[in-house]
């Protein structure tokens, strides 16, 4: 049986099964086309592997951030009304409103499983972009699963420091299996790439100890600069291929 099942929806979105219940990541279901930020624009160049009403119900849903389009859409707002539960930050609270409980760095959730255990949900931090870009690209967070059985596991969320992963390896130590929403995407709001890069993702493997390693948001969006060639050489280099989960729109992988 495995203890960690991952069904990748596309860009930052995936279902995880976990402990008997059911996660959601960042619901992201519109058809490819422009979606607005400002005066600008981001370009989603796929729709999804799994429609929203292909998912079935959620125990939870897991919002890195509400701000930006490739991590919260149309459809996916729509989806976070008929959730139980939304996790996210104080920022995406003050915009949704009691749609969202905020879950603050280094705080818990507590969800019941089936089995009578618990499965642990903690906010850690993120940092979507550079230092010093905070006040522009707004509030992110990330998460960290755990249970007496399960496997630790990090969904980082947009977060492009490697000083934040190592804070995170210094609070919480080894994670079994990490989310790294890598891709390095890239806009003009900053000067430097907004998530991981490959090489990042990879460096960010080595400080966590992951044993396992699922990418997700690595493509489907026009600002991404780095893909799953990338990440595959990245990994390669770094003599930590075998950790690399690399997966294709609609895999279910199971850890």
């Amino acid at each position: 049986m495995s203890r960690l099942a991952v069904r990748y929806v596309g860009g930052p979105t995936a279902v995880l099964e976990i402990g008997g219940l059911r996660l959601l990541t960042d619901p992201t279901f519109d058809p490819p086309g422009e979606h607005p930020v400002g005066a600008r624009a981001l370009v989603k160049t796929a729709g999804p592997a799994v429609q929203a009403a292909e998912v079935g119900a959620v125990d939870a849903v897991l919002l890195s951030h509400d701000q930006h389009p490739d991590n919260l859409d149309d459809s996916g707002r729509q989806f976070l009304a008929a959730a139980p539960l939304v996790l996210s930050t104080a920022s995406a609270h003050g915009r949704l409103g009691d749609a969202v409980r905020v879950l603050p760095n280094w705080e818990t959730v507590e969800l019941a499983r089936p089995d009578g255990g618990l499965l642990r949900i903690t906010g850690v931090p993120a940092q979507h972009g550079p230092d010093g870009t905070e006040h522009l690209v707004g509030e992110v967070t990330g998460f960290v699963l755990d249970g007496d059985g399960l496997p630790t596991v990090y969904v980082s969320g947009d977060n492009a420091s490697l000083d934040v992963v190592r804070t995170i390896a210094g609070r919480i130590g080894p994670v079994d299996i990490a989310l790294l929403f890598a891709g390095a995407a890239r806009t003009p709001v900053a000067d430097g790439p907004l998530t991981l890069t490959s090489a990042h993702a990879a460096e960010a493997t080595r400080i966590l100890d992951a044993s396992h390693v699922i990418p997700l948001h690595f493509e489907h969006w026009g600002h991404f600069t780095e893909g799953a060639d990338t990440l595959a050489a990245a990994f390669e280099t770094a003599g930590l291929a075998d950790r690399l989960h690399l997966p294709k729109p609609g895999d279910r992988i199971e850890l």
